[in-house]
């Protein structure tokens, strides 16, 4: 299966660019999922028809769908939910309230890669092409399979240990005296069943032969600023980008004064996007004069964006983590473009590298080679945080 995520900036037009592709894809041939898990949806108003959890079809080999994080939270969820509404009832809160705070907060990003994980288990399609929320939680959702990782090791697995020892001791005095019982086998399997799925799906997401992202932005300076953040950090969740749309560019024909200035500026941030984005290929899509919404608009679009392109190519494959021998040192080599080097600290625990840059960290992993030694020194090179290991 072709995974093709779309994201950038709340408002660029990347729901547009995902279902404009989608048509592109279907009229190819390919049976082709369009997926919108952004919490608020919109795929619905672009393809001008009614959308729910399931697959829709909008035409042939082509359908559209919008995540319902309840539904996948009854389906995935519903045991510890369960529990987790128990407890808050002998707790004293009442029914509605506890079930609404049994809704952790991070869910609905989950159930987003779950339902992934399914589509791709499933192989029904194609491509599946992801319309995803806007830059910042779309990375929240790629750094979960790190993040859970690095918790379910330390900790969740000697919990999950102790627990099944502990309870059959403690439950006939435990819950006569708190008001609910310990948690059983199903509560506690799900959390590590749902990081399993979520690890199996890293690697799809991270083989940059089935996944790409495209980033959307616009010729604006806060909006190509967000891009150029989006792309360093999905290269350091090792998530490949393959191209950059730049959308709603004022046309030449436009010549009325009132858009001059704006049009002096649109021409100095698209020389921006191409310069600061290269080596990736830029599209560059009008700003049309009627909203994107239904077909006839979205055929207009594709064409722009593909003509006769196969939208399931890989526009450009990025190498975004390698490990180089020179002589008798190796060194590890971190794609982080327009990242300064001051705004990256580094520390190692163990057979793991912490990278942190800003709000955003990855725990690497080390391969052998690396874990035993220590960093000897780091140094920004074409893009490139090259890491010596001594």
């Amino acid at each position: 299966m072709r995974l093709i995520l779309m994201t950038g900036k709340g408002g660029v037009g990347k729901t547009s660019v995902a279902a404009a592709t989608g048509l592109r894809c279907a009229e190819l041939g390919y049976k082709t999922l369009v997926l919108s898990t952004d919490p608020a949806h919109s795929l619905a108003d672009s393809f001008d028809m009614e959308m729910g959890h399931d697959p829709r079809q909008v035409r042939p080999n082509l359908w559209g769908a919008e995540l319902d994080a309840l539904v996948e939270l009854e389906a995935n969820w519903g045991a510890v939910k369960r529990y987790i509404t128990e407890v808050l009832q002998a707790r004293g809160l009442d029914g509605v309230q506890a079930e609404e705070l049994a809704i952790l907060p991070g869910m609905d990003e989950i159930f987003g890669l779950v339902r992934m994980k399914r589509h791709y288990d499933e192989g029904t399609f194609d491509v599946l092409i992801i319309d995803s929320a806007p830059t910042g939680t779309a990375l929240r959702l790629l750094s979960l399979p790190e993040v859970s990782g690095w918790y379910m090791r330390r900790f969740y697995k000697p919990l999950q240990g102790i627990s099944a020892v502990l309870r059959p001791l403690v439950e006939p005095l435990f819950k006569p005296i708190v008001g609910f019982s310990l948690p059983d086998n199903e509560v506690m399997d799900a959390p590590y069943e749902f990081y399993e799925q979520i690890e199996a799906l890293e690697k799809v997401l991270t083989d940059s032969t089935q996944t790409s992202v495209r980033l959307v932005t616009n010729p604006e300076k806060m909006v190509i600023k967000e891009s150029l953040r989006a792309h360093a950090y999905l290269s350091l969740y090792n998530v490949g980008t393959d191209m950059v749309v730049a959308n709603r560019i004022i046309p030449d024909e436009v010549t009325d004064p009132f858009f001059q200035r704006w049009k002096e500026n649109q021409k100095q941030y698209k020389e921006e996007i191409h310069e600061n984005f290269s080596p990736l290929p830029v599209k560059e899509v009008p700003l049309y004069s009627e909203e994107m919404c239904g077909l006839p608009a979205l055929e207009r679009l594709k064409e722009t964006l593909y003509a006769d392109e196969d939208p399931t190519q890989v526009y450009y494959k990025e190498t975004t983590v390698r490990v180089v021998q020179e002589q008798n040192q190796y060194s590890l080599e971190l794609y982080l473009p327009g990242v300064p080097k001051d705004q990256i600290q580094l520390s190692k625990t163990g057979d793991e590298l912490n990278v942190r840059i800003g709000n955003h960290r990855r725990n690497l992993v080390l391969p052998q080679a690396l874990a035993a030694l220590q960093p000897a020194g780091a140094k920004m090179e074409e893009d490139y945080l090259k890491i010596r290991f001594a």
